[in-house]
């Protein structure tokens, strides 16, 4: 049985809208160091889809795009600079982030390139929620 859910997504501004159709092959957390630039955070919480199941379907034009590597091709909205996905062409799977799409029920089973985490997660469960 296929699964023809459909979530909508957008940049910070709204200029650039998308669709995802289907259940994400993965969802997870990256911590590599490209992604926590990228970010500007700790950690990027992502979902992989086949490119077929991505449709941006308004501000096509808006979107501005850098390839540091052949992995990836990182797409943003040209007009707010919101993050919108990210291609990976070698592994036949495009990211949306997680942010962007809210009404996913993200449920992340894997965390990839722990080994390079920054100094931001290395805190332990007890100490974090004594921080609290």
């Amino acid at each position: 049985m296929s699964d023809n859910s459909t979530y909508e997504g957008q940049c910070f501004c709204g200029a650039v809208q998308l669709t995802v159709t289907g259940k994400p092959q993965a969802m997870g957390y990256c911590h590599c160091e490209s992604c926590r630039h990228w970010s500007a955070g700790p950690v990027n919480a992502f979902t992989l889809w086949s490119p077929e199941s991505v449709q941006i379907h308004k501000g096509y034009e808006h979107l501005s795009s850098y390839q540091k590597t052949v992995q990836s091709i990182r797409k943003w909205c040209a007009l707010c600079g919101g993050h919108i996905l990210t291609e990976h062409p070698e592994m036949g799977l495009t990211d949306v982030y997680a942010a962007i799409i809210p009404q996913l029920d993200f449920q992340p089973s894997v965390h990839v390139h722990y080994q390079e985490t920054g100094r931001f997660l290395k805190l332990s469960a007890t100490r974090l929620m004594k921080r609290l």
